[in-house]
């Protein structure tokens, strides 16, 4: 090998180490740079898309896409809700008297009537109590048609000298309902009873998310009390009315404040029935209470809605429905019973 060859080949080995040294360098100094830096052509966008980098932090934090709803936040749960029972206080003569209620003693010679002995369907119209409160009342159990009286026989009735109305509040997230009455002079409000309820089917395009509005309503005197056989039309069809309502029905009559819905066609009723041909007999539907499944009323067991519409129809009612309990302004200071 010449002397020429000889130094182009350390010359070139020279530059190859070099170059192989400086290789090695930059790799260990790149180990050694801040998690960062390594990442800093590695982002992702905030909810403002802005760009953010990848830190360890952010690549190990849990990814939520833009465009996921935010999760529903869970209501509070029922141990906190008030619920009472106070129902036999309406009628029973000696159970513990509601300052609304006051108890009487039948005879058919009134000062009130003039001319004729006095029937229950009287003492109905004076005490502004309908016959069916009454009926419950003189018949110690739920039996509200029938009107045996006799005198000396003691019952309950409303008093006169009261001014107060009955105040329904439905939670249409829990299908729950509480039955107040609001005394007026007082501006006390006394929770009677709770009670589950049926309600629309889910609707989003509704306030409410169902076909039951949201709202506050006055409910009306175009009340019924339906038997089997008694027809009437429903969605344009002649219908056997106690397949729809069951035996009572309660309309709402006008909204008051923040309806999201027109009262026309709302109200309350029982379950429907349905007619066994194996046993002869008229069976209650009971599958819609505390579900959504109705076109938007509500839906009481025949049990409930019997006798709620025996205390409440003779007396101004509202009925407010609110998404959560928590929500309502509830009229009036509340008050225990003792």
């Amino acid at each position: 090998m010449s002397v020429q060859k000889f130094f182009l080949t350390v010359t070139l080995g020279l530059f190859a180490f070099i170059g192989i040294l400086g290789w090695v360098k930059k790799g260990k100094d790149k180990a050694h740079l801040p998690a960062t830096q390594n990442a800093v052509q590695e982002v992702a966008f905030n909810e403002k898309n802005n760009p953010i980098p990848l830190d360890a932090e952010i690549l190990h934090a849990p990814i939520v896409a833009k465009n996921d709803k935010p999760q529903k936040t869970a209501l509070p749960t029922d141990v906190d809700l008030p619920t009472a029972n106070y129902i036999e206080s309406f009628f029973d003569p000696a159970a513990l008297k509601l300052p609304i209620v006051e108890t009487i003693q039948y005879s058919s010679r009134v000062p009130w009537l003039k001319g004729k002995p006095a029937w229950v369907s009287d003492y109905a119209s004076h005490y502004k109590t309908s016959k069916h409160f009454i009926a419950r009342s003189l018949n110690s159990k739920p039996d509200y048609l029938s009107q045996n009286v006799k005198h000396g026989d003691r019952f309950n009735v409303l008093r006169m000298d009261k001014d107060f109305y009955f105040y329904l509040l439905v939670d249409v997230s829990r299908c729950k309902m509480w039955f107040y009455y609001v005394d007026n002079d007082t501006e006390e409000r006394v929770l009677v009873k709770t009670y589950h309820v049926g309600l629309g089917r889910p609707d989003e395009m509704k306030g409410s998310g169902n076909l039951t509005p949201i709202g506050k309503y006055t409910l009306g005197e175009k009340i019924a009390v339906y038997r089997p056989g008694i027809m009437g039309f429903h969605n344009n069809q002649s219908v056997e009315m106690v397949r729809i309502f069951g035996s009572r029905w309660i309309p709402f009559e006008k909204e008051i404040e923040g309806c999201t819905a027109p009262a026309k066609g709302l109200g309350l009723h029982g379950n429907p029935l349905q007619y066994d041909n194996q046993t002869g007999k008229w069976k209650e539907d009971c599958s819609g209470v505390g579900q959504y499944t109705s076109d938007g009323c509500l839906r009481l067991s025949q049990s409930d809605m019997e006798e709620l519409f025996s205390i409440i129809v003779s007396r101004p009612a509202v009925v407010e429905l609110v998404k959560d309990f928590h929500n309502a302004e509830l009229p009036g200071k509340e008050k225990h019973l003792n």
